[in-house]
């Protein structure tokens, strides 16, 4: 059920704003060739592979989904999460960054530029304070360690 579960929220909202909106806005250009097609061949890799990973995570660590509404009963801070906080809205990134790269057009950076924005908006402004309330001084601590873009380097 789980497995279900996660499949249908990806296919509805990642896909969504990763894959079905870059496409409409991009449909009738003409994709890049040569090193850009392999580069943006690399990030599509790159970030797929990443949120598989993340979803995984959360279902088999977390035993939830990266739904809000259906998120992870247990704090997640295994695989890329020991890295960095948000990896799985990284993954979507890189995924986009691969558009950007096979579509180079103002529309689709415009559009990847609200989404980034938008990401760190709702990480500040609602999960980060919600997950704090959740997981109380675990997740502080998680907060103290790991970085929520980059990782964090080894300050002693």
């Amino acid at each position: 059920m789980l497995l279900l579960k996660n499949l249908a929220y990806t296919i509805v909202v990642p896909s969504t704003f990763a894959i079905y909106l870059p496409w409409l806005l991009v449909s009738k250009q003409s994709a890049s060739t040569g090193i850009l097609l392999f580069i943006s061949c690399i990030f599509f890799l790159l970030g797929s592979t990443g949120y598989v990973w993340c979803t995984w995570s959360f279902a088999t660590s977390g035993l939830g989904t990266p739904a809000p509404f259906d998120a992870p009963i247990h704090l997640v801070i295994r695989g890329f999460y020991r890295y960095i906080r948000n990896p799985m809205y990284g993954s979507l990134l890189l995924i986009l960054f691969g558009w950007i790269t096979l579509f180079p057009c103002l529309a689709l950076l415009l559009y990847c530029l609200s989404v980034g924005v938008s990401f760190h908006l709702f990480v500040i402004l609602y999960e980060e304070p919600h997950l704090k309330k959740i997981f109380g001084s675990s997740y502080e601590e998680y907060l103290n360690q790991v970085g929520r873009w980059l990782p964090m380097f080894n300050r002693g």
